[in-house]
């Protein structure tokens, strides 16, 4: 059975019955939630009346109507459950821990210190739900000195030393494309909820999580920091075996290390085999020192080739590994994509479907795509969260609203 239908067969669904209070915005902690929805949790999303998630207004819109409904939002609270509760009002409080009382799980993204503004923070909520797995993502963790510090990707790749790494010694320091801290804390998050759901069920124990973007960025560095932390330099410089060549007006990605094997099939395939032995190249360690050079001589053989698809195509029968460089519009529109099932649709109630990113993984052979649509409008599911998860009446629905505690649309 495809997972598409885990929300008309709930009980095949890996998370099915946990509830997730969401109190998480823009994307670390959203694309935590996502990917716990995805798997059949029921995530609720706590929003503040009126403003909501603040990249609900980033373009694209996807209703012209609205500045509220950004494919950006779209992508991260797709199969969410929305409410909106004002946490400012004194009336707050009440309704939010009957909220956590009925969750397994809370998710939060604020700056150390706003959720114990409020009383939601973990400690408090520990003491009305004992065996509540309480996850905090934030930009440098939840102790030391630079806790309180607001975060954001570009910042915490700055902080890191990766914008500095990136310039391999010969850009300014610039701003990257990819948010990978976000999105790699979110999904160490998730990762994390996963253990401690699993520990609680054997242990009857709930956790603490305290996931700092500064160290999941760290970590995803592969040579520079265990170098440094075993007193080696960082080679500032290209890095080497990666290459990158301009063939016509396309471009071509190429790994020129890695097995053993691979130096010398290249060298064949170029017909240099005196390079296998020079001694500029010969090791990994002299390939490394003498990097330029080597990249410079396989990039002339490379444009010998008259485009980027004859170039893969012998370099693929010779097992050398090589990828086109695509443009995003490229990619989107990829069988490899299209065979994965890696975009999927959500039902948008003006302007049709919208298309979103899938779980980045497979399940039982199937992609795992959202439960359901997306919150559009703030609080558009308060009403069916009040009364399904805490039994509140319409009548008391409707004066929660009046005296502003909660909003709903």
């Amino acid at each position: 059975m495809s997972l598409a239908n885990f929300s008309d067969h709930p009980d095949d669904a890996p998370l099915a019955g946990y509830i997730v209070a969401d109190f998480t915005r823009v994307l670390s902690g959203p694309y935590c939630t996502r990917l716990l929805a995805d798997l059949g949790a029921t995530v609720i999303k706590i929003e503040r009346p009126g403003e909501g998630d603040e990249v609900r207004y980033v373009l694209p819109q996807l209703n012209e109507e609205r500045a509220d409904q950004s494919a950006y939002f779209a992508r991260m609270n797709a199969g969410k459950l929305g409410i909106a509760i004002d946490f400012a009002h004194p009336d707050a409080r009440e309704l939010v821990h009957a909220l956590v009382r009925r969750a397994d799980v809370v998710v939060e993204n604020f700056s150390p210190g706003v959720m114990a503004k409020y009383g939601f923070d973990e400690a408090s909520l520990r003491a009305i739900k004992p065996d509540l797995v309480y996850c905090a993502i934030s930009g440098f963790g939840q102790t030391g000195p630079l806790r309180k510090l607001q975060a954001y990707a570009h910042l915490i790749n700055a902080f890191s030393g990766m914008m500095e790494l990136d310039r391999a010694g010969q850009f300014e320091p610039r701003a990257s494309n990819l948010q990978a801290a976000d999105v790699l804390a979110g999904a160490h998050a998730f990762g994390a909820v996963l253990a401690a759901l699993l520990r609680r069920a054997r242990t009857g124990k709930g956790a603490f999580i305290d996931v700092s973007m500064l160290e999941c960025l760290v970590a995803a560095d592969d040579v520079n920091f265990p170098a440094l932390l075993n007193g080696h330099p960082v080679q500032r410089q290209p890095r080497a075996g990666m290459l990158v060549q301009a063939i016509g007006d396309r471009h071509l990605a190429m790994q020129v290390s890695g097995v053993a094997s691979m130096w010398t099939r290249l060298t064949e395939l170029m017909g240099r085999p005196e390079l296998r032995d020079d001694e500029r190249f010969a090791t990994p360690a002299a390939r490394r020192r003498n990097w330029a050079l080597l990249a410079e001589t396989i990039g002339q053989w490379l444009q010998g080739f008259d485009s980027v698809e004859a170039a893969i195509q012998v370099l693929s029968e010779a097992r050398l590994p090589n990828v086109p460089v695509l443009h995003p519009e490229e990619l989107i529109e990829h069988e490899q994509m299209r065979a994965r099932g890696a975009f999927v649709a959500v039902a948008h109630p003006v302007s049709g479907d919208a298309r979103v990113t899938a779980t980045p993984f497979q399940l039982d052979g199937d992609p795992i795509v959202p439960a359901g649509p997306v919150p559009w409008r703030i609080g558009e599911h308060s009403e069916q969260v009040l009364i399904e998860q805490l039994g509140l009446t319409p009548e008391r629905i409707r004066q929660l609203a009046e005296r502003g505690v909660i909003a709903v649309s």
